[in-house]
């Protein structure tokens, strides 16, 4: 398919899922290939397109296109998205065990979430000093923590 290939906007469809894993993310380019947990599909979705950032454990909502490609089957290829930081605990525990803030894994994430549940992302962007209460946070991690998060 052209990069110029345009589709008639009355054929695009909307998606919407949570990214399940990152398999490729240009930062030069923005391109981006996810895999998405999407309702109605029982299998994850292929998802592709552009966009600065995108991370395991967010909400996407896409306007695009299906597509079948020859090598690597059918995905969805989106034309606009729009990524959402997640709102469930599975979802925020995933969002942050990403890799994406440097001193938090997936089992770091597992702790955060479930001591400061909904309020997780709040406490680090708004209130980090919080983050001392919870045992095995001094304050040269709580400082990486809200360092990496403000980046």
């Amino acid at each position: 398919m052209p990069n110029n290939f345009r589709h008639d906007p009355s054929s695009l469809q909307h998606l919407t899922g949570s990214v399940e894993r990152v398999t490729f993310h240009s930062e030069a380019t923005g391109f981006f290939v996810v895999r998405a947990k999407v309702a109605g599909h029982r299998d994850l979705v292929t998802v592709t397109g552009n966009t600065p950032a995108i991370t395991t454990g967010e909400y996407i909502e896409c306007q695009g296109v299906w597509f079948n490609d020859v090598n690597h089957g059918m995905q969805f290829k989106t034309h606009q998205v729009k990524t959402i930081i997640p709102t469930t605990q599975e979802g925020m525990e995933k969002y942050l065990g990403s890799g994406m803030v440097k001193g938090i894994g997936p089992g770091f994430a597992r702790r955060l979430v479930r001591f400061f549940g909904d309020a997780v992302f709040d406490v680090i962007e708004r209130h980090p000093e919080r983050l001392l209460t919870l045992s095995g946070i001094g304050k040269k991690r709580q400082q990486q923590i809200t360092a990496a998060w403000a980046e």
